[in-house]
């Protein structure tokens, strides 16, 4: 018999732990404020347990279901309920115990009050006297999605997941849960699932580890995001008439992982953001981003305002010398720019590739007087300096290269990616290695900002754990200790989270870093979509975007480009000593007015409009983002046109009562004019790919 074993309102979402009294399986289902009534406990669906697990040597799942999916194994649908406990505080804990055979999973809920998300993960721990191995263990599992109508209804749901690939990151996928194939057959012995995620160091590769599951009839959705910087899955599955949700740690089948447990350990599988809500996309999107918000209060105090950077890459294309950085810096002077970074190159050895990359000394021919003069003549122009590392990374030419005991291994032999082999961050020698080489040479230069870049992928897992997946596991989790070594050496860093662009703008990588490189998509025409895409899974405030300036550049392209640093991070780059006065007078325009737009840019609440867009080479239409800061003070509305732009754009102003807002300002071509009629903002005079900011503020 199934039933409602206990309720829980969660701000405007409500957790209902479900018991079947029969086999004393324990599941977990979520529901919006005013559903959770409506739950039934009718159908042919079963109640899956709050912790998907499984054992080597245990029984697979039935269903035809074997090799695509791990779930509902012996030791899953072994897993009874033992109790469950609650911790009132802040956050509130909800801690459930499931027991099978002497092995004990703990999933814990924890609400943090007055917030719109929660955060689940599950400690596993054994009693047995020999040790036992898992291979698969969730973070979360959320059964009866959705339980709230008996009758089979798969036409009403929709998946959505974030594409990612290298300069295209967060592409949003929707996909009916129909063509999913995931309606059950005529008979209910079958399931099936779809398992996504990614395997390896980049874990925003092929997908961001973020999904929203919507039900289109009843008006709500459920939004998970994990915060793992390895090998990871989301499954959506059904066997019956409910579809259920999980993910964590990338199983067996999918990520190679597989994790011994002696008697009296405690495994902790990664943390998952989990939200329900009766939002759209973008609402639900903002419910999990806003579990990031903790990361803006633990940033260097010179983060507080959103600085403009300057990143001098487009300019020198990986040659930086004395010389050039003299010029820039020359150039850069009382512009407003507070971070002028010198990027890859300041370490070549031939000055023809980046193959020496992992010994990190400084190219003497490129800085005669070294790099911490430079730094200097940085700071004595008003700027903090800032220098570039792959740290975890050995180039070909490199020593570190060929010292093999300090890299890691695969079947033996070490783990290479074309040029490049994976430092063992494991091992203390290696962070003392990189403490020296990185945090030394920082501290000892006046650096005041890092850039951390990441440039290939371990893929499968490495030697030195009871399985691949497990070596890459704790090899990443090493990799984040020493990024916490850094902050613990130089609380004042500032540090950008790099990876190709966009391959690691996850949750858990944002809280070690002040912000993150939004992708590398430097000169493309495509950035505003890109950059209004990755803010549904990191926040503006941490989101850098760049605009590359070139000589050649008329107004309308200056417009287009910087327009592009509003929709997160302003980053400066490209030939900024060979532009005209005229050029950097719209620059310079472009830093002052987004000094006073970051606090909307820092704190608010995104709204797109504008058509789909498929192709990135053939935009098409045009894009606008309304930001609305969370005091109702001000709003910002970033508008960008494509092929076919409409002569006239009209931009409805989310959550507007028509009369309260005035135009305080407008960063665009002045043959474009904008008025406030009602509730909504007119533009006029924008041709094919122009870009204008416009800010609003609330009438007194």
């Amino acid at each position: 018999m199934k039933e409602i074993y206990k309720k829980f309102q969660l701000g405007d979402m409500w957790a209902l732990y479900l018991l079947d009294t029969d086999t004393q399986l324990c599941g977990l289902a979520l529901l919006p404020d005013g559903y959770q009534e409506q739950l039934t406990m009718e159908g042919w669906w079963n109640i899956e347990p709050v912790v998907q697990m499984k054992l080597v040597g245990d029984s697979y799942p039935d269903g035809f279901i074997s090799g695509h999916s791990m779930k509902n194994s012996a030791t899953a649908s072994g897993l009874q309920f033992k109790g469950q406990e609650t911790e009132e505080g802040n956050p509130v804990r909800i801690i459930t115990t499931l027991e099978k055979d002497g092995v004990v999973a703990k999933h814990i809920l924890e609400y943090p009050q007055g917030s719109s998300f929660m955060k689940m993960y599950t400690q596993v721990s054994q009693n047995r006297e020999e040790p036992v191995m898992l291979e698969m263990v969730s973070s979360y599992n959320l059964c009866a999605f959705s339980g709230i109508s008996p009758e089979l209804r798969m036409e009403d749901f929709v998946l959505h997941r974030m594409q990612s690939k290298w300069s295209m990151e967060g592409k949003l996928e929707s996909t009916p849960f129909l063509d999913l194939q995931l309606e059950p057959a005529w008979l209910r012995i079958g399931a099936n699932s779809i398992r996504f995620g990614e395997v390896g160091s980049m874990p925003v590769r092929r997908y961001f580890p973020w999904m929203i599951a919507e039900d289109t009839k009843y008006g709500y959705s459920i939004g998970i995001q994990l915060c793992h910087p390895a090998s990871w899955q989301m499954e959506v599955y059904n066997k019956d008439d409910r579809i259920s949700l999980s993910g964590g740690l990338a199983d067996r089948e999918f990520g190679h992982w597989m994790k011994r447990l002696k008697k009296g350990e405690v495994f902790e599988t990664p943390v998952a953001v989990v939200t329900v809500g009766r939002d759209d996309i973008d609402g639900i999107s903002e419910r999990l981003t806003s579990a990031q918000r903790g990361n803006l209060k633990n940033v260097p105090q010179t983060e507080k305002e959103l600085p403009v950077v300057f990143n001098e890459y487009c300019t020198t294309w990986g040659n930086p010398t004395e010389e050039n950085m003299l010029k820039i810096i020359n150039i850069l002077k009382g512009k407003g720019i507070r971070y002028c970074v010198i990027d890859a190159g300041w370490h070549v050895k031939n000055g023809a590739d980046w193959s020496d990359i992992g010994d990190w000394i400084p190219n003497p021919d490129r800085f005669p007087k070294g790099l911490s003069y430079i730094a200097s003549e940085i700071r004595k122009a008003g700027m903090i300096p800032g220098l570039w590392f792959e740290m975890e990374i050995a180039g070909g030419a490199s020593e570190m290269f060929q010292n093999e005991t300090e890299l890691l291994h695969r079947d033996g032999y070490p783990l290479q990616a074309c040029m490049r082999r994976f430092l063992d961050m494991r091992k203390p020698s290696v962070q003392k290695y990189l403490e020296e080489r990185v945090i030394d040479q920082l501290e000892e230069g006046g650096f005041g900002y890092l850039k951390v870049d990441y440039n290939d992928n371990i893929g499968i897992g490495c030697d030195g754990a009871e399985s691949l997946g497990e070596g890459l596991r704790q090899n990443m989790a090493a990799s984040q200790r020493f990024f916490r070594r850094i902050r613990e050496r130089l609380p004042e860093l500032v540090i950008e989270n790099c990876s190709s662009g966009g391959h690691r703008l996850e949750p858990s990588m944002q809280a070690l870093c002040s912000m993150a490189s939004f992708s590398d998509a430097h000169e493309w025409k495509a950035i505003p979509v890109i950059a209004a895409n990755v803010t549904r899974a990191i926040l503006p405030a941490q989101s850098q975007i760049w605009a590359v300036l070139r000589k050649g550049d008329d107004e309308k392209r200056l417009y287009y480009s910087l327009c592009n640093t509003f929709l997160g991070r302003m980053c400066l780059s490209g030939d900024v000593y060979d532009l005209a006065d005229w050029q950097w007078e719209i620059v310079e325009e472009s830093i002052r007015f987004y000094k006073r737009c970051a606090p909307v840019i820092k704190n608010g609440r995104n709204y797109r409009q504008g058509p789909l867009i498929k192709s990135y080479h053939h935009l098409r239409g045009f894009q606008a983002v309304c930001r609305k800061g969370t005091e109702d003070a001000a709003m910002l509305v970033v508008v960008h046109t494509f092929e076919e732009a409409p002569e006239e754009l009209e931009i409805i102003l989310p959550e507007a009562d028509g009369a309260v807002w005035r135009l305080a300002e407008k960063f665009c071509r002045k043959e474009i004019t904008a008025e406030l009629r009602g509730e909504k903002l007119r533009l006029c005079g924008m041709t094919d790919y122009d870009g204008a900011v416009i800010l609003l503020e609330r009438k007194a």
